[in-house]
């Protein structure tokens, strides 16, 4: 019983929380024995922190490089000389 009470509560945190965020990443919500005790409070505070992190995370993301230009490539024909 308290196994599906708290994956309820995570899947509502999840959807409160985490999806709204739309952030670019998969996430794992790794539940430890210590899990079951917690508060709706204290799970809510904990969801927040790691979404904090992830919208940290991908504020630092740096910008994927540009796509090499393949010889003889006429839509990007590069630096002329």
């Amino acid at each position: 019983m308290d196994r599906n009470r708290l994956k309820r509560r995570l899947r509502e945190l999840s959807r409160l929380r985490l999806l709204p965020a739309d952030v670019a990443a998969d996430v794992v919500l790794r539940i430890r024995p210590d899990t079951y005790d917690a508060s709706f409070e204290a799970l809510t505070a904990d969801v927040d922190r790691a979404l904090a992190q992830l919208v940290r995370w991908r504020a630092t993301v740096i910008e994927p490089a540009p796509a090499p230009v393949a010889a003889g490539d006429v839509t990007n024909p590069g630096p002329t000389t």
